[in-house]
């Protein structure tokens, strides 16, 4: 069977992590989310995947490859242009338009298709919901999930008549417009004849533009709500929860990696800390080769991923540190998400190190201290213990 993962976009709700990583490449502790979707999709059937790339494409395609050590068959659908000096130069043509741009290049879909957001984690019954969908007759299908009344101001509505039929939709109203409990989920299941409605060549988009046409001549297009874990990690805010929910063991689709070292802890390989010399109150995961200095302290929940180095005094609490990060001697580190130069709230709101003057905090560790006269520099290195004199 064949399915569809969305992967083109830029994320700029998720910077500044999508700055470097497409988001279908963030990583739930150590995992691209993507990879659970072609686990999902194989579970279920799926083996012949496309992709659209645009956004850091190769990042994607250097990853997955062909899908072959995933069980699948992999392909993917750049867009975007090669510059004059032989880069790619993304340039996404929406969710709609990069569908029709696999199928006019040449037509792949020629039955029943799921097509997959690359930004969420989820546990749905896909044959379920494909069994549903063509029982329906269905030319397009929605899966929705219900959410409390006082969330669906976050979210894009779909309202449907008694038999599921979709009516309406209602992008982010307000609790006492909200017409349904019901929210899309970015999961969608076609059929062929749905390219009958999306123009080629021109940007299109599946949620405002594919679907109010469907509704506009009245389709046979359904919206089916299905209860399963959905967990969207389309702002940074979201990205914390998810992190939070896993290590809690709220998130029961993903498993935390490494070894657990004691209660609530769990580790990569080689490791670097004297566990009776620091304070670690779980959950939480280290990745491999990190070094945990004598009398730091870390409280979860809180990841720390590998070639990270927390340096003594240093406290970690409540929050998410990404690779090859430093943290410098005494520093105390709340409630905040560090990815290479930025330090960002769980609020989405960042702060970039280099360009406060804190970049003695936080740093690279594959690098050496940042441009600085040699006494500024002998003064930051014992600072960071980094000092070869």
């Amino acid at each position: 069977m064949k399915a569809m993962i969305l992967a083109a976009g830029k994320g700029t709700r998720v910077r500044p992590i999508t700055y470097t990583i497409p988001k279908p490449m963030i990583p739930i502790l150590q995992k691209p989310v993507m990879e659970f979707l072609l686990e999902l999709l194989r579970q279920h059937g799926f083996d012949q995947i496309m992709v659209n790339v645009s956004h850091l494409a190769e990042e994607i395609e250097n990853y997955f490859r062909d899908g072959q050590r995933f069980g699948v068959q992999i392909a993917y659908s750049f867009e975007g242009k090669i510059d004059d000096d032989g880069k790619l130069e993304g340039e996404a043509i929406g969710s709609a338009g990069g569908m029709r741009r696999i199928q006019d290049f040449s037509p792949f879909f020629d039955d029943t298709f799921v097509v997959l957001c690359g930004d969420a984690l989820i546990d749905l019954d896909l044959t379920a919901a494909v069994k549903w969908h063509r029982a329906k007759g269905s030319i397009a299908t929605i899966i929705t999930k219900s959410v409390p009344k006082e969330e669906v101001s976050s979210y894009g509505v779909v309202v449907t008549d008694e038999d599921g039929r979709v009516k309406a939709f209602q992008e982010k109203p307000s609790t006492e417009e909200a017409l349904s409990t019901n929210i899309n989920t970015g999961i969608y299941i076609f059929e062929p004849e749905v390219f009958n409605y999306i123009p080629s060549d021109i940007e299109y988009d599946i949620g405002s533009q594919l679907f109010p046409k469907l509704v506009e001549i009245q389709a046979p297009f359904y919206a089916i709500p299905m209860d399963f874990e959905w967990v969207d990690i389309g702002k940074v805010p979201d990205y914390w929860r998810a992190i939070r929910g896993v290590l809690l063991g709220e998130i029961k689709n993903v498993q935390i990696p490494g070894h657990e070292v004691a209660p609530g802890i769990y580790t990569g390989l080689n490791v670097a800390v004297n566990w009776d010399k620091v304070d670690i109150t779980g959950p939480v995961y280290i990745g491999g080769m990190t070094r945990i200095e004598d009398g730091a302290k870390i409280v979860g929940p809180a990841m720390i991923g590998p070639n990270c180095w927390i340096c003594s005094g240093a406290t970690v609490e409540n929050s998410v540190i990404f690779e090859w990060s430093r943290l410098g001697p005494g520093v105390r580190l709340v409630d905040k998400l560090v990815f290479g130069r930025y330090c960002v709230d769980k609020t989405g709101a960042a702060i970039d190190v280099q360009a406060a003057a804190l970049d003695w905090l936080i740093t690279d560790a594959r690098q050496t201290v940042p441009s600085h006269t040699p006494v500024e520099r002998q003064a930051i290195e014992e600072l960071l213990g980094t000092s070869t004199n």
